[in-house]
This record gives C-alpha cells, sequence and structure tokens, in this order.
C-alpha cells in the first residue's frame, strides 16, 4: 500500500482527478471494452468531481465509454430524494460529464427485494469483467464504503445496519437531524471492493487522522475496515496533512520520500 500525502484538501483532490484521468486515458476506452470505476459519495469526493468536470469539459478526459458503479445507497430514499445518492452523483458529477446513463450503476434503496438488487449488482460486476479502479473515502471509525467495524474482510454488497456515529457524521446532510439519517444502507462488500484491479482511497482532516492511523500503521482488522487495503498488491490512499496527522513521524517521512506523481507499487 501506497500514502501520497498532500499540503490540502485541494492539492488531493487535483491529484485524485488527475490520477483517475490518466488512468482512463491510457486505458483507450471502447464501448466494447470501457473502463469501469467505482464511485464514493459524502463530502470528500466533492473535490475530484469538480475537477474531473473541469478535465472533461476541457477535452483532457472522456466519460463516453467509462462504466460506473456506486458504493453504496441508503434503504428508503427515492432517486429524487435530494439526500439519496443517486441525487448527489447526478447533482455533483453525472449531469456535468459525457457519460452515458445506461453506463450507471447505482444500487436501488427502494428495490422490492434488497437481497436480490444487492446480488444483481454482484452479478453486473462480475458479468462486466470487474472494476478496474475503486476510488473511496473512509469514514472516522475506519470503514469504506458503509462495511462497519465488525465486517467480515469478506463480505460482498448486502443490506447493513448503519451504526449511531456514521448516521452522526452523515446527520449534516439531512440538516443536522438524526432521526432524519437512514438506518439501513446497500453497500458493497469489503470483498467487492478488494476484487478491484487498483483502489484509491482519499482522506482529508483532522477527523480521520485516527482512523487513517489505524489503516496504515496499525495491523488488518475487522474492526478497522480499511485496514485489508495493506493486503491488496495495489492500493493506495491520498491524503492531506491534517489527516496524516496521527502517523509517526518517521512514517510521513517515508512516504513523502518514495512520492511519485506516478504510483509506483511493490
Amino acid at each position: 500500500m501506497r500514502v501520497i500525502i498532500k499540503k490540502n484538501y485541494d492539492d488531493c483532490s487535483i491529484w485524485v482527478a488527475n490520477y483517475v484521468a490518466d488512468k482512463i486515458n491510457a486505458a483507450k476506452p471502447t464501448a466494447a471494452k470501457p473502463f469501469v470505476i467505482g464511485l464514493p459519495t459524502g463530502s470528500t469526493p466533492v473535490g475530484v468531481y469538480r475537477e474531473l468536470v473541469k478535465l472533461c469539459k476541457a477535452g483532457a478526459v472522456s466519460f463516453e465509454n467509462v462504466v460506473s458503479f456506486n458504493m453504496d445507497e441508503y434503504v428508503g430514499l427515492p432517486h429524487e430524494h435530494p439526500c439519496s445518492y443517486w441525487h448527489f452523483m447526478h447533482d455533483n458529477f453525472f449531469n456535468h460529464i459525457d457519460i452515458k446513463p445506461e453506463n450507471i450503476n447505482i444500487l436501488d434503496g427502494m428495490a422490492a427485494d434488497l437481497s436480490k438488487e444487492c446480488a444483481d449488482y454482484e452479478q453486473k460486476i462480475k458479468n462486466i469483467g470487474g472494476i478496474d479502479l475503486f476510488l473511496g473515502g473512509i469514514g472516522e471509525n475506519g470503514h469504506i464504503a458503509f462495511n462497519e467495524p465488525g465486517t467480515s474482510l469478506s463480505s460482498r454488497t448486502r443490506i447493513k445496519r448503519l451504526t449511531k456515529e456514521t448516521r452522526e457524521a452523515n446527520a449534516r446532510f439531512f440538516d443536522g437531524d438524526l432521526e432524519q439519517v437512514p438506518r439501513l444502507a446497500l453497500t458493497v462488500g469489503v470483498g467487492t471492493i478488494m476484487d478491484a484491479r487498483e483502489i484509491l482511497i482519499m482522506a482529508s482532516g483532522r477527523h480521520k487522522a485516527e482512523a487513517l492511523r489505524q489503516t496504515v500503521e496499525g495491523g488488518v482488522s475487522h474492526m478497522c475496515t480499511a485496514s485489508v487495503l495493506q493486503m491488496h498488491q495495489y492500493a493506495a490512499i491520498v491524503c492531506d496533512d491534517d489527516a496524516a496527522g496521527e502517523f509517526s513521524s518517521r512514517i510521513v517521512d517515508y512516504f513523502k520520500d518514495i512520492e511519485y506523481s506516478e504510483l509506483d507499487f511493490d
């Protein structure tokens, strides 16, 4: 696992957006062989989406032959709900780029059979040949997607009950009202994420520092699901100085010493 440490959130967003654009361009995707990307929601990726929109409008990258799979969706929120992840993705990203609507995949939290919805999602990822690059964030308790502490590290897409801590962190999107935050969500599993050929996780802010320290310096544990990234051959974390604030100085010095503009995994 590699760690890229940037000065601030904006620098992280620009770096990640350019890295994603370079990966798409290098793949030279076609309709028959698209580039498949996993995408997150929440406040962390907003800057990345903003930069990718700029790159797309400038002609520096095209999403015409990109297929996306979002990480998760709340149960019980229709698409038009302003806090649904379907709405978030279209408002912040999809409505502003040249991606084909049929290439957008988001779990349906209003599906009549939620278990079938999850199983079908897993199968659709498998049928397309897997995910080339999974972009994500990390929660304050070390979760990735909605894989809360205690989640099996081999889990697949499923229904997940959200912890109070996660709901409290997301209440800011619901006018600060915890009771409005759904208690259930559909989420890809840890195993689903780990199947991706490459994983890129972004973290920003001092409130993510302890989770990031456990992810990088701690042992692999189902109590910090992001720590499983240590077991992936091509996983990287891009964080700002604040999020790196709990790392030992030795770790910071090491990763800054080996940093390259293009990731060099070994």
